[in-house]
């Protein structure tokens, strides 16, 4: 490559060398934003179905948030990013997943984090759904055709430079310009660059990672069962003489998903303006997953749609956008784990 080592996974590479074909050469950037258009539609559809299969949040509450926010539709049709179709593709896998689709979904996973490993913040609670669900060999099916699909992308660049390959592409040691931060600006900079901060930071990564985990297990065991019962009554369902509502089972293998990554975002080292789309469209589901009163969850929504729209960002809309997010998993926290503690 003429710009020296990659710095994404290999699947970024591919994609948008096909993007550069069909734009003539790049040149073509209406016919980019009209293909990044028809991208943005097709998420917007995943994800809602999501929400129809979920039934977690009133139908008008997705259909306002989703569609409203200025910085997420800057990123899809003016930035033309990687991220937001890192995102498409893990919720194109998380369709599958709710439909029992397990390989595929897998697929479409890995195929995600070539594009950007963020998605790798799902891996924690998505491992346990292998487990659970599939057992230990079905577990190692899924991850040989995760691990199959990175060395199939990568492969032209790990025969040529794998050490650059896999340190550039995966180096998670990355140091971040703080001026670009926008959960990070109420630090000095010598802080925010400091090693042992960003020590810290995965640890208490780990450590909420631990205090989740339990309750991960109990949703993903249930969701487990429901899908048992689903099966054995499959004739019954299709004959009409027995029903069973799949949004709760939908919720429990849901829920496990968006945490994890809530959770990898709130204890990330530097948020940028295009991250926004790693988590956007997953909070109206954990807001609705806490027990604030709407309210309280419309103000949260507003207030993190207004720090992410500061440019640039300020002390005050960063330690805000800390506040919302502290706030949201305290509750998440207090609804999921230290309920069940206290029974």
């Amino acid at each position: 490559m003429h710009t020296g080592p990659l710095v994404y996974p290999a699947g970024f590479v591919w994609l948008y060398t096909g993007f550069y074909h069909l734009t003539d050469s790049g040149t073509n950037v209406r016919l980019a934003q009209y293909i990044y258009i028809g991208l943005y539609i097709a998420m917007l559809s995943l994800v809602l179905n999501v929400y129809v299969r979920t039934k977690k949040v009133p139908p008008w509450v997705p259909l306002i948030s989703i569609f409203t926010s200025y910085r997420i539709h800057s990123i899809f049709v003016l930035r033309l990013f990687n991220d937001p179709l890192a995102v498409l593709f893990f919720y194109i896998a998380l369709n599958l997943f709710l439909s029992n689709q397990w390989s595929l979904g897998s697929a479409f996973y890995s195929l995600a984090v070539s594009i950007k490993m963020n998605i790798l913040l799902y891996a924690p609670a998505l491992l346990f759904a292998y487990i659970i669900c599939l057992g230990y060999l079905g577990t190692l099916k899924q991850l040989f055709i995760c691990a199959f699909l990175q060395l199939f992308f990568a492969l032209p660049f790990l025969i040529e430079n794998p050490v650059a390959y896999l340190k550039g592409s995966f180096d998670l040691g990355r140091v971040f310009l703080h001026k670009w931060t926008v959960n990070y600006r109420f630090l000095p900079e010598y802080i925010f660059t400091n090693s042992y901060f960003h020590i810290g930071l995965l640890v208490v990564h780990i450590l909420l990672l631990a205090v989740f985990y339990k309750s991960w297990l109990r949703y993903l065991n249930s969701y487990n069962n429901y899908k048992s019962l689903e099966k054995n009554i499959k004739k019954q369902v299709k004959e009409n003489k027995a029903s069973l509502d799949m949004s709760i089972a939908s919720n429990l293998l849901v829920m496990p998903l968006f945490v994890s990554n809530f959770i990898g975002i709130v204890c990330a080292r530097s948020l940028h303006y295009q991250f926004y789309v790693w988590y956007y469209h997953s909070l109206p589901y954990l807001l609705w997953s806490t027990s604030y009163s709407n309210t309280v969850r419309y103000l949260i929504l507003g207030v993190i749609e207004l720090c992410w729209n500061t440019y640039p960002s300020t002390i005050y809309s960063s330690a805000a956008l800390h506040l919302c997010h502290l706030v949201v998993l305290f509750d998440l926290y207090r609804n999921t784990c230290a309920k069940k503690k206290s029974k």
